[in-house]
Parts: C-alpha cells; sequence; structure tokens
C-alpha cells in the first residue's frame, strides 16, 4: 500500500488549531501550588529529540472562562516515520490542560493510515510518563522520549505479531462484546455484530490487529444504533469528541487485545515494554 507523506505542523499551525497550547499561565482557579509549563515548551522540547507534532486535538468548553486552559493531545510522528511511512507508525502522544482536569503525560500509541486511526497503546503495556519537570536536571520529557523511541521497533513487532493471530467467528464477536461496556452504559443496548463491520475492503480480514481497528472505529466514529431498555426509545451513537473518553477506549480496547492474544498464542508476551 502506497502511504501519502505527513507533513509536521509548525508553530503557526499549531496556534491556529490550538491556541491553548501557547498559553502562558494557567487557570486562575489552580492553587499556587501547581507546578505550570506551558505546553508549547514541551512540543519544543520534543521537537528536539527528533519528533514532530502532526496533529492536535483541544476539548470543547462549557464555561468560556476554561477557553485556552482546556485538555489537549498533541500528536507526534518520528523524523524517521515522516520519512519513510509504512502503513502504520509508533507515535508520541503528549496530553495536558492548565486547568488540572488532565495532567501532563506522555503516552505510546498507534497511528494505522488505511484508516486513519490514532489507537492509544494500554498503560499495561507502555506506561504513561507524568511530566513535572522540564530543564536540564531531571528532565521528565526526555526520559519518556528517549525510552519511546527506544521501543519503537518493539511495538512494530508487536503489532506484526497482532496481524499474525487469526481469529474465527465466535472469538471475534466475544472481542465485540468484551468492548461494550467500554462505551456504552449497561442500560444502552446495541447488536455487538455492529462493531465488526469493517468501512473498507482492506479491513475485511481475521488478524487481531485488523479485527481491533474495526472495533475502534466504530466505537469511537459512532453511528452503531441501539435501544435504551430503560426508556424503550432508540437512539444513534455519535462520534466521542472526549479526548479522556477516546483515551480510554482505545487503551481498554488494547488491553482486551493483548488478552486475547495470551489465548490464542502461548508465546505471545504480553508484559510492559521495557526500554
Amino acid at each position: 500500500m502506497s502511504v501519502n507523506p505527513i507533513k509536521p505542523l509548525n508553530n503557526n499551525e499549531l496556534r491556529s488549531k490550538a491556541p491553548t497550547l501557547f498559553t502562558n499561565e494557567p487557570h486562575f482557579d489552580v492553587s499556587d501550588k501547581y507546578h505550570f509549563i506551558p505546553t508549547i515548551d514541551v512540543i519544543e522540547e520534543i521537537r528536539l529529540h527528533n519528533w514532530y507534532p502532526v496533529n492536535v486535538n483541544v476539548a470543547n468548553v462549557r464555561d468560556n472562562e476554561k477557553e485556552g486552559f482546556q485538555q489537549h493531545c498533541v500528536r507526534f510522528r518520528h523524523f524517521e516515520d515522516l520519512l519513510n511511512p509504512k502503513d502504520n507508525a509508533v507515535e508520541l502522544l503528549l496530553f495536558n490542560s492548565h486547568d488540572r482536569t488532565k495532567a501532563f503525560s506522555i503516552s505510546a500509541g498507534i497511528f494505522r493510515f488505511v484508516c486513519a486511526n490514532g489507537l492509544v497503546i494500554s498503560d499495561n503495556v507502555f506506561e504513561a510518563y507524568k511530566i513535572k519537570h522540564l530543564g536540564e536536571r531531571d528532565n521528565d520529557v526526555a526520559n519518556a522520549v528517549a525510552n519511546i523511541t527506544s521501543i519503537k521497533d518493539k511495538l512494530m513487532q508487536k503489532i506484526e505479531k497482532l496481524e499474525s493471530i487469526k481469529l474465527n467467528q465466535n472469538e471475534k464477536e466475544s472481542f465485540a462484546k468484551s468492548s461494550i461496556p467500554l462505551r456504552f452504559e449497561e442500560h444502552l443496548e446495541i447488536n455487538h455484530k455492529d462493531l465488526l463491520i469493517p468501512h473498507r475492503m482492506q479491513d475485511y480480514k481475521d488478524d487481531l490487529y485488523t479485527v481491533l481497528n474495526v472495533i475502534q472505529e466504530n466505537l469511537i466514529r459512532g453511528n452503531i444504533q441501539g435501544i435504551n431498555k430503560d426508556t424503550k426509545r432508540r437512539f444513534t451513537s455519535k462520534e466521542i469528541t472526549s479526548i479522556s473518553k477516546d483515551t480510554q477506549v482505545n487503551k481498554g480496547l488494547w488491553d482486551i487485545a493483548e488478552k486475547i492474544a495470551q489465548i490464542k498464542d502461548s508465546d505471545y508476551n504480553s508484559m510492559a515494554l521495557a526500554a
């Protein structure tokens, strides 16, 4: 498959998409003990380690006073993957807010080009790094970036392993059923088979990694119909736009996929990746 190159976002583009990245003080409601680090400072630090921002998401706010301080997530890709893009790429995910609704942290992710799906790796595989210090000493950003860079190849090997594990129809349906509580409360009833419907020809496959991505896309992007058992009314799910909910669903799906891989392949190593 031919993968089109992606151009990193410069600071003008970042400011246009997410002004909150450039906020230079915390929300007035946070305590004096809050250690403020401007997100753009961390972005610049990550760039120095050959990772470049390619996408940014910003949470919506109901309280206008929180505008410019809300949750945000910046996705980075390594220079090597920008130079030679492949079907899948390891991403570095930077989470933050300036109102204490989201702690400063760095996680690992996977981007799948065929469907533009952005997965978030479970903490059981690669634990997120909390960012508290930036500078010459105790640089949490440098440590996190170095560790994600060092396990890039191991993560890609994990993807190849998941692609080699084949699921039969019953196993795919069990995966779908297990994923429902990640998105839908108990009183919301859906047909689990709807989560297994592919949206492109390339996804008509039986391997664990493709099934993971199909379920993820249907859970995140919505348009799944169901019935509210309490009110007996029908509903259609909407796209998840919450950064926290998106991350929760993604990590939960990855955990389920890890469990399935352990069952299907006794040699599969589900332990957390070490740098």
